[in-house]
């Protein structure tokens, strides 16, 4: 699809200010596509919406399909009556600039939990109906996640594959006195999702009447433990106990030295293929239903994946194994017609993954920060970029530019303090710049490229170093708490935006695709 000339702002919803230790889908969220508005920025960048796992990380979710709880907002709560103003009176000593997920967690569940009392004593007749048709539309996943999730619960967060034999292996007796024994925390779950999910049509509401389009985020694999693999492991390359066989990573790259070794479980591709792709179809859908267009995340997965026998401790002994990406894509088109995707095609990308993009015509991505480590033949250089590209000036795993711009050999770099002076010297040299606001010039460079949309993430907008960074990979701590403050997003930076926006002729008007059925 070739997209109108936008450009935008990369931020998760976690990352947004507030009192409540972490961003939500309250009234600073609101503010921030006004911010948008004035600004002349047509697109709003998401990471993954699920409920965050294993390191609070959205690209390991409990479920591919259902919303993260902790984005829920309190103070829209109270104006619905589900909550009080005594109830968010007396909120924790949260930083105003980092998420502490593990207060956050314990503050916002025991929110959500007295307003689900509230809702199960003395629910206004209209919110009950609303929540009963969420839960008949929503049910094809659902019901299995909120039991998912009850379960959980029950066995102190533990992984399904340790629960009772019965569970582990879905038996539909355990199944059905589970439902019994647990259904006052089931429906606690699927009232958390019917909030989640209320509260985010609303701001995706104001979005479109306003002109902002989201960009969300799939990745490609999901978490081994995840309501979709407990209830589809014949979908995955399991054993007879349910553990993973071969787990997902990359090789050594220019993040890692061993690669990086995600640990989600490979798809079981041959039954993918004899069940016509529905579990994929399932998933895109779902995804559609929440944002405007998505950016399938590691693209070159789906000509080949790197698949590393599980136990190894690093990625460096995996090996390439084939997929059926044109075959999956094809019955995507069959069954949705041309969808907006945004290919993540970074790392080894090889001709096999051009095709595969190209044949369905998915822009691809450009990372500034990677357009001065190589010739003038880079294909990250401005100047080299084919019209159907997404050019970003860093993405949520890379440094800020700033941070970048100042980096040195270390600990954990995968580049010599030779070739971080050459890479900044050709920087200055080709962005024309005095380094006094290199964030500004990667953002202007990104503007003014060819490139159908470019993105830039908030810190990049705020000028933020290193301490704002948002994700490193194959770290396990310190990652996804970054929070920006109430007040940044000056009217300077709006006009700033605004006239780089109107100089290089972008926020085009929207017109709007076919709606995905």
């Amino acid at each position: 699809m070739i997209f109108p000339r936008w450009s935008g702002i990369l931020l998760h919803p976690t990352s947004l200010p507030g009192r409540f230790g972490i961003g939500d889908l309250g009234d600073h969220a609101y503010a921030f596509i006004d911010f948008l508005v004035e600004s002349r920025q047509n697109l709003w960048q998401v990471l993954p919406l699920g409920p965050t796992g294993y390191g609070d990380s959205p690209y390991q979710c409990f479920s591919a399909l259902a919303g993260n709880p902790l984005l829920i907002s309190p103070e829209r709560l109270v104006k619905e009556g589900l909550l009080s103003e005594d109830d968010i009176k007396d909120v924790p000593g949260f930083p105003e600039d980092r998420v502490d997920f593990g207060g956050v967690i314990d503050y916002k569940t025991s929110l959500l939990r007295r307003a689900f009392r509230r809702f199960s004593e003395k629910a206004p007749s209209d919110v009950r109906a609303y929540f009963l048709a969420f839960c008949r539309s929503s049910q094809g996943w659902l019901d299995d996640y909120a039991l998912f999730r009850a379960l959980k619960n029950e066995y102190g967060g533990a992984s399904w594959n340790t629960w009772e034999a019965g569970l582990v292996g879905r038996d539909p007796e355990s199944l059905a006195a589970a439902r019994d024994r647990l259904w006052m925390e089931v429906e606690s779950e699927k009232f958390y999702q019917y909030l989640f999910f209320k509260q985010w049509a609303d701001l995706r509401a104001y979005c479109y009447a306003r002109n902002v389009k989201i960009i969300g985020d799939m990745p490609i694999f999901v978490a081994y433990d995840s309501t979709e693999v407990w209830t589809s492991p014949d979908m995955f390359k399991l054993d007879g106990e349910g553990n993973p066989t071969v787990v997902a990573g990359v090789p050594p790259d220019y993040f890692s030295e061993t690669g990086q070794l995600w640990g989600n479980p490979m798809y079981n591709w041959e039954r993918m293929i004899e069940t016509g792709f529905q579990w994929w179809i399932d998933r895109m859908r779902a995804t559609f239903d929440l944002v405007d267009i998505v950016r399938v995340d590691h693209f070159r997965g789906f000509s080949a994946c790197w698949e590393i026998p599980a136990g190894e401790r690093t990625a460096i002994n995996g090996r390439w194994v084939e997929v059926p990406g044109r075959q999956l894509f094809a019955a995507l088109k069959h069954k949705m017609g041309d969808l907006p995707i945004i290919a993540e095609d970074l790392g080894v990308i090889t001709p096999d993954v051009e095709a595969l993009r190209d044949e369905f015509g998915f822009p691809g991505m450009r990372i500034l920060q990677f357009a001065f480590r190589a010739d003038a033949g880079n294909l990250d250089l401005p100047h080299n970029y084919v019209n159907n590209t997404i050019v970003y000036t860093g993405t949520h795993d890379n440094d800020t530019t700033v941070g970048w711009f100042g980096s040195k050999a270390g600990a954990g770099s995968t580049r010599s303090a030779e070739q971080i002076e050459v890479e900044r010297a050709w920087c200055l040299e080709y962005l024309k710049s005095d380094r006094s606001e290199i964030n500004w010039d990667f953002i202007e460079a990104a503007f003014q490229s060819a490139a159908r949309m470019a993105l830039a993430p908030l810190q990049d907008v705020l000028g933020l170093g290193s301490e704002a960074r948002m994700n490193l990979p194959a770290s396990q701590e310190g990652n996804w708490k970054w929070r920006f403050r109430a007040g940044d997003l000056s009217e300077d930076l709006s006009g700033r935006l605004r006239e780089l926006a109107e100089f290089y002729n972008r926020g085009q008007t929207y017109i709007r695709p076919h709606p995905v059925s």
